[in-house]
């Protein structure tokens, strides 16, 4: 990937191990802020080699998002970035280095906390430059899901349905932002040629190691579907690739 820069690091979190954010992040409990240690983020030039990468694959998901977004005649809304160390205050309440990278709809930042990415690498064997940028990748499509009011719909419809259908809609949202992931990257890669030899390897093994079934193997020692948030590892693989495949908006559609 011709990002050029390594030594990301991180805790993985409750978001990528299927457990609600709000959990963590103290809003169904109304728990104590977390101490904030964000850092001041000009998307141009974040001080450390991680903070600069991460910055570089967010403009690089925006040009690329701003294209599909005009072609449809529309206006893309760019998100924000905070990179913090263990605890920052958020439009969504507090969050701790335990949740991993996650998105907040409220005030439309991508929260990044570098350590997360170490964890990816050294503990779930997701190595390399483009494993990161599709976490990256990720989080943006929940952005793009909420500028189209996907993410709006399926919170309403998930205050109306049973622990398991809720489940459900939250795997296709996540999977479906998998598929942004893919789309990113064919994108990108057709107007800037940012995929080298290997690349999407890296992005597929990534997701595999996120997946469900295979966190909860590492955790617990089994897989109980029914508790699925973000879905298996061979589902996220899938439509990444879909979404890479394409690269059109309409084959993402994981609701149908």
């Amino acid at each position: 990937m011709k990002f050029g820069v390594v030594g990301l690091v991180a805790i993985i979190g409750a978001y990528f191990l299927g457990i609600d954010p709000r959990l963590v992040m103290g809003l169904l409990g109304g728990g104590a802020g977390a101490p904030t240690t964000e850092q001041p983020v000009d998307p141009g030039s974040p001080s450390d080699e991680g903070g600069q990468f991460v910055s570089h694959v967010l403009g690089d998901t925006e040009e690329t998002w701003t294209s599909i977004f005009a072609s449809a005649g529309q206006q893309y809304v760019e998100p924000h970035l905070a990179l913090f160390d263990n605890g920052i205050n958020t439009g969504c309440g507090s969050a701790t280095s335990a949740a991993g990278p996650f998105y907040c709809p409220p005030d439309q930042k991508v929260y990044i906390d570098l350590a997360f990415f170490r964890q990816l690498e050294t503990e779930f064997a997701a190595q390399g430059d483009f494993a990161k940028a599709y976490v990256i990748a990720h989080e943006v499509g929940h952005h793009v899901q909420n500028l189209l009011g996907t993410a709006d719909k399926v919170r309403a419809a998930q205050q109306r349905a049973s622990e398991a259908d809720a489940n459900a809609l939250s795997v296709r949202m996540e999977l479906q932002a998998d598929c942004f992931a893919g789309i990113w990257a064919h994108n990108a890669d057709s107007a800037r040629q940012v995929v080298e030899a290997g690349d999407i390897d890296e992005a597929l093994n990534a997701a595999s190691s996120v997946g469900d079934d295979t966190i909860q193997k590492r955790m617990q020692g089994h897989v109980n579907q029914e508790s699925f948030t973000h879905g298996s590892g061979a589902d996220r693989q899938k439509w990444f690739r879909r979404g890479y495949s394409s690269g059109l908006v309409q084959d993402c559609n994981t609701f149908q």
